[in-house]
């Protein structure tokens, strides 16, 4: 690896964006990913998936969404983005290549990989936010099928199934709907704090922006009564709103609002969907509930995030917060030579990502040329 080039960790959208713009400015730079090919995020999650946020707001440097994707791109479809994306402007994509561990190295960093050791001047890590698949240790053991719902495809297998989903985001919320849509006998949705709850807008993203603007006291004065407009009061299902507002909760926990569909909030109003407590335990064949209620799903679906997974890679370099969270998550250096992107919560966060990746690799070609 030659002295002056950049190691890019992560072939998702923002490590790609990075890479590309910094191809744009001239500074050599190559992505290395630890899955078969780009986009690995994407191509692993359930067959339901679309993007959140508008295709409008959601393009890298550079490159729009075909319109043939609509509003929302699909899974598949964002798949294709990042394929296209990295063909069109010929990056230097290493896949099968696992980042293992980061050194100081001089004025440099060394990388441990599963292809050797490799050089760098500047390293930008953009391995996701939602890397590593996270499951609460709940106490005690289930019988039945446990999985995450990273490990989820679509309802074919849970067809007659009592399935309990445990968490209210975005994919636990779709989730649900999706095995009641595809023919699972019995839908519970385990429900510890309330979420904030949002209609999937094409123009959510343009208000959310706007809204972050007033500054996160001022906005989630508003929101309840959009809340009230689209969603309806879901007290007497089990989803009251919730004391803290959106983008309060955001600014604090990074925790984003459930973004759904009209249809998912028709099928807790019917009950397909029904809401229960939050998980405290498991019990063999069955699960206790908050509210001392027990359960017997035949399978749990564990809807409860995602964690960096960072600590092995740089966590000996001070860089990282107590929830492993890099610091800063928006493209300034953590060390001298070290960026992060990607892990700054906010709306249209793929727009986001791309806007990051413009800034690093200013940044980076900038102190090239100094």
């Amino acid at each position: 690896m030659t002295n002056g080039r950049v190691l890019v960790i992560g072939a998702g959208p923002a490590g790609l964006a990075a890479a590309a713009e910094l191809g744009r400015l001239g500074v050599g730079a190559t992505v290395l990913e630890q899955a078969s090919a780009v986009g690995a995020s994407w191509r692993g999650r359930y067959d339901r998936l679309r993007l959140n946020s508008s295709r409008w707001f959601s393009n890298l440097p550079g490159q729009r969404h075909p319109r043939m994707g609509g509003a929302f791109p699909s899974r598949d479809q964002m798949v294709s983005y990042l394929e296209d994306y990295a063909r069109d402007r010929a990056l230097d994509v290493r896949v099968n290549t696992r980042v293992e561990r980061v050194e100081r190295d001089g004025d440099g960093w060394a990388l441990r990989t599963s292809a050797g050791e490799l050089q760098a001047e500047q390293i930008v890590v953009s391995s996701g936010y939602a890397h590593t698949p996270y499951i609460p240790d709940w106490p005690g053991r289930f019988d039945g099928q446990l999985l995450h719902a990273a490990e989820y495809r679509n309802a074919d297998a849970f067809r007659d199934r009592d399935v309990l989903v445990v968490g209210p985001g975005c994919s636990g919320m779709e989730i649900a709907y999706d095995l009641v849509e595809g023919g699972a006998g019995r839908v519970r949705l385990a429900v510890r704090t309330p979420p904030n709850i949002l209609i999937r807008s094409p123009i959510g993203p343009l208000l959310a922006r706007g809204m972050m603007k007033l500054g996160p006291r001022r906005a989630d004065k508003i929101m309840p009564l959009v809340r009230r407009i689209e969603v309806g009061d879901l007290s007497e299902y089990g989803l009251p709103a919730p004391e803290e507002g959106i983008f309060t909760r955001l600014m604090r926990l990074g925790v984003a609002p459930a973004i759904v569909d009209k249809a998912v909030i028709e099928a807790i109003k019917e009950r397909r969907i029904e809401i229960v407590g939050g998980v405290e335990s498991l019990d063999g064949s069955g699960v206790v509930l908050s509210d001392g209620a027990r359960v017997e799903p035949d399978a749990v679906i564990a809807a409860t995030g995602y964690r960096c997974g960072l600590e092995p890679v740089v966590g000996h370099l001070g860089v990282l917060d107590e929830q492993g969270v890099p610091e800063p998550p928006n493209g300034d250096e953590a060390a001298p030579g070290l960026r992060f992107i990607g892990y700054l919560p906010g709306p249209a966060h793929i727009g986001l990502m791309a806007r990051e990746a413009t800034y690093a690799a200013e940044r980076i070609a900038a102190a090239a040329s100094a």
